[in-house]
């Protein structure tokens, strides 16, 4: 495969050795090992127009014992790392965690603990772009090899259930480690000394197909060699990998031994990080991400707000989690699928988006979405009180009024806010573009707004607290001389009245 590897500068690099190398989601922070006087400690870069700026040690996690091998998830809240030797944890090397609060601030470094935590050594972990599944490296008693990578999902209440060993498709007889999980949630690259390749440890991929992981395939020369492959990290884009080396490239990776958070072969030579292209048959799946900053319409000030995010393809759950004190939050979004995000507060009507990405192959750039919930109204006010909310995740039958199953998760949160509040009474508006007639657009709208009125009413409302209207072709928001501004105007929206 093409190989042209290039030494990261001087702002990353130093003459103490740098390795274990990963990037936020974003592309905007730079997080390594650096092994220096004895000690390994994190460090950080931020990036600038010019570049990757002076790294600086993460001050916060740094002790005088050795700590590496950091994982973080998608949103920047969960880090993972190892350390070895601790009295908080069970013994030779452990995976710790840190998490970022609401406010901003991390919580004091904890131990994972049993039953991820054993005896053995748990070292290089890789936590998946939701923070939701890890896996991690670990010579614990009941795997396949010297070394197995197995994984861990966690629990509702926030714990970490029992590992489990990746299996056969992954696992050989001899040694495997240093997993990293692709935030497309489908490549798993890791390294093996187990599968057929050129030397000692080589990098391989494993794809998810059907819930399963495929055997893997080796990452191919002279990304391998006839030495010792270390472990690899690719960015959010699929487009760059990164790993560290010794002065040649591609040839034996220095790697510490013994208690040392890598634990692989001996050596005590020099490490540099080293980014190279990314041959197009070893690519992670296109993925993007989303990034949504929740504010108060009236006063633009932002809001800390429950996100929600639903696949509407598979019609299930994804995630519900909170925006940090900046009222921002960051999700991972793999293509191929579509998607609805709900943003809710106490004392707001809830806002809606929609991702369709069933048919997308690639994106030029992320979503980065500015939410405005607007304060519910006061009693004792008249006429109508509210802007019209759009329901972006409301769907019918193409021409038809008969509403479509994915639209049920949206339905039933309206459903659910008439429930909390007794009091409030809303109109469903109903809108189309301008194909076809005045006549039937208005029908259509009328029917489709009808359409929704029916489902409270049948779930539950008083048909006292609901009405209905068409306005056709009417009201556009958008530009009907285009697919996707006919497609904003085919809309369905709730309003408070009196």
């Amino acid at each position: 495969v093409d190989f042209n590897p290039i030494r990261m500068g001087s702002s990353i690099n130093t003459d103490a050795s740098e390795y274990l190398p990963s990037i936020s989601v974003d592309g905007n922070t730079f997080i390594f090992t650096r092994f220096k006087n004895g000690d390994e400690n994190f460090y950080y870069a931020a990036k600038s127009d010019t570049g990757w700026q002076q790294a600086q040690p993460l001050s916060s996690l740094n002790t005088t014992m050795n700590e590496a091998s950091q994982t973080v998830s998608a949103d920047g809240r969960l880090f993972i790392f190892t350390a070895c030797n601790r009295k908080e944890g069970e013994g030779s090397c452990d995976l710790f965690f840190t998490e970022q609060l609401l406010s901003g601030q991390w919580t004091r470094p904890a131990s994972l603990g049993p039953p991820v935590n054993t005896t053995a050594w748990e070292s290089l972990a890789s936590v998946s772009a939701d923070g939701q599944t890890l896996f991690f490296s670990s010579d614990r008693a009941g795997g396949l090899g010297s070394r197995d990578i197995w994984f861990t999902v966690k629990n509702e209440d926030g714990t970490w259930g029992e590992p489990v060993n990746a299996g056969p498709n992954i696992n050989t007889e001899d040694g495997e480690q240093a997993p990293f999980l692709h935030p497309d949630g489908q490549s798993l690259y890791f390294m093996s000394r187990g599968w057929p390749g050129f030397g000692d440890y080589d990098l391989y991929v494993s794809r998810m197909v059907n819930g399963e992981w495929q055997k893997p395939e080796n990452l191919g020369y002279p990304i391998n060699t006839q030495g010792n492959e270390g472990s690899l990290f690719i960015d959010f884009e699929g487009k760059k990998g990164y790993f560290s080396t010794d002065v040649t490239p591609g040839v034996d990776p220095a790697m510490l031994k013994g208690n040392s958070i890598v634990g692989s072969t001996t050596s005590s030579r020099h490490t540099d990080i080293y980014e190279f292209d990314l041959p197009a048959t070893i690519k992670p799946k296109p993925v993007t991400y989303t990034k949504v900053i929740v504010k108060d319409a009236e006063s633009n000030k932002p809001l800390q707000a429950a996100i929600h995010f639903y696949n509407l393809s598979e019609e299930k759950p994804l995630l519900s989690a909170q925006t940090d004190e900046k009222a921002s939050f960051l999700y991972v979004l793999p293509l191929g699928q579509n998607y609805a995000l709900h943003a809710e507060k106490e004392g707001y009507l809830f806002h809606s988006e929609n991702f369709s990405l069933e048919s997308v192959r690639q994106l030029d750039k992320p979503f980065e979405i500015n939410i405005y919930l607007q304060p519910l109204p006061e009693n004792g006010t008249t006429a109508a009180v509210s802007k019209p909310v759009i329901l972006r995740n409301v769907f019918f039958a193409t021409g038809s009024a008969a509403l479509l199953p994915a639209s049920k998760d949206e339905l039933n949160r309206l459903f659910d806010l008439l429930q909390q509040k007794p009091a409030l009474k809303i109109q469903i508006n109903g809108h189309t573009d301008n194909v076809g007639t005045e006549k039937d657009n208005l029908d259509l709208s009328t029917r489709r707004a009808k359409a929704v009125y029916d489902y409270l009413v049948k779930a539950g409302i008083t048909k006292e607290r609901l009405s209905y209207k068409g306005f056709g072709e009417t009201q556009p928001i958008a530009d009907n001389k285009t697919d996707e501004g006919r497609q904003q105007n085919r809309r369905t929206e709730f309003q408070v009245i009196k």
